[in-house]
């Protein structure tokens, strides 16, 4: 469950992560007036029990237990003053995956290539046993003295788990066959890479070597939307979190997304959301950056 609501006056950058990969055990930790992060890693949380909210770009997920949840680099959040957390926490930079083995890129792109689909997801108490066994290995083996490929060692150990998640909600078998998931995670990594380039449906079905209604049939198959609804929701996303937590005129916006004239980004805004840029600025507080 999620809601809309004020986001943050202030924001900080992620402190540097050693190796750039670190997993965190909490039992039963209380948040008070904690700061509001940009996170220059990708996250996921799996709480076993909890209650109150996380804010993710001005949305606030009501947390409960058997809850997972995905930020990509980029994304502002903050846990609520008052929720009590018990689960993992990972964080980890793309240097780290890359000790990942290759077989397990699929699943980075399904999960963090589009968050926004994906931000919360709930997890069978089955399922969640599963995770907690692999959570512990990969926390145990994170706390041990360093020694030489430990990097190796965890890397693998987030594989397994970044693949177990990938298979829940079947997010890695919607499409009805291995080509069409290829396909359909190729286009989300173009989507996430080139949003600023192009906004055209038929230019990644070009680079992706097929027709626009295949294309548009594919991310029917394998998400319920459309190509064009997946590239408009990034658009979106990135418009609203650049409108919210940064000083950047809506003309600065408008051209940082590759949009032809202001003009066209407010028609192109207002009809996804209802409200004008300016409107929808003007519901939250100025962030000084």
């Amino acid at each position: 469950m999620k809601r809309t609501e004020k986001p943050y006056t202030h924001i900080l950058a992620d402190k540097d992560i050693k190796d750039s990969f670190s997993i965190n055990y909490w039992d039963a930790r209380s948040f008070e007036a904690e700061p509001h992060y940009r996170s220059t890693y990708n996250r996921v949380f799996l709480i076993k029990a909890g209650e109150g909210g996380l804010q993710i770009d001005g949305t606030t997920y009501l947390i409960s237990a058997n809850d997972l949840f995905l930020i990509s680099k980029g994304q502002v959040y903050n846990f609520n003053k008052g929720a009590v957390i018990s689960g993992y926490e990972i964080s980890f930079g793309d240097c780290f995956w890359e000790k990942a083995p290759a077989s397990a890129n699929n699943c980075k792109a399904v999960l963090f290539n589009n968050t926004t689909t994906d931000q919360q997801v709930a997890v069978s108490n089955a399922d969640l046993t599963d995770l907690t066994v692999n959570f512990n290995h990969l926390h145990a083996e994170y706390v041990k003295d360093d020694y030489i490929n430990k990097p190796d060692v965890l890397a693998a150990y987030l594989k397994i788990i970044m693949i177990k998640i990938a298979n829940l909600n079947a997010l890695l078998t919607k499409g009805s066959d291995s080509y069409e998931n290829k396909l359909y995670r190729e286009f989300l990594y173009l989507v996430n890479n080139k949003y600023q380039s192009t906004h055209e449906v038929a230019d990644f079905a070009r680079e992706l070597g097929i027709t626009t209604r295949k294309l548009t049939d594919l991310c029917n198959r394998c998400s319920g939307k459309g190509a064009k609804d997946i590239i408009n929701g990034q658009l979106i996303a990135e418009a609203k979190r650049s409108l919210q937590f940064s000083a950047k005129t809506i003309k600065e916006v408008a051209y940082q997304l590759n949009f032809s004239t202001p003009d066209q980004f407010s028609h192109f805004f207002k009809k996804n959301t209802q409200l004008s840029p300016h409107q929808y600025r003007g519901n939250f507080a100025q962030i000084g950056m």
